[in-house]
């Protein structure tokens, strides 16, 4: 079983920045695709950015140009860099991926979750 261990979220100013970590819990896998989603206080969940293996990021408009997805497979990491952080950024983020190992084969694994709070 993999776990995704979540780190990095805080407190942070408007227009700051943060960077958020998504690590798999086991050296000997792939991250195939990964996903950072985002839920506002009294709002709905939101995809905000995705990325495979081989790159190919996509994003919400709601963080296009602030935001960066990124994947180093050395440390089999997800990385969410977030800058120019607005009020509306804060809330909770969770990471998703599609994780490969030998004994599990290719399976979707959630992060525990990490808040962010921007004040204005």
């Amino acid at each position: 079983q993999v776990q995704l261990v979540e780190s990095g979220g805080g407190l942070v100013q408007a227009g700051g920045s943060l960077r958020l970590s998504c690590t798999a819990s086991t050296s000997d896998c792939i991250i195939n695709i990964a996903e950072w989603y985002h839920q506002a206080p009294g709002k709905g969940r939101e995809t905000i950015a995705t990325i495979t293996s081989r790159g190919s990021p996509s994003y919400a408009d709601s963080v296009k140009g602030r935001f960066t997805i990124s994947i180093d497979s050395a440390t089999n990491t997800v990385y969410l860099q977030m800058d120019n952080l607005k009020p509306e950024d804060a809330g909770a983020y969770r990471c998703r991926a599609n994780v490969w190992t030998r004994s599990t084969g290719s399976n979707y694994y959630w992060g525990q979750g990490t808040q962010v709070a921007v004040s204005s």
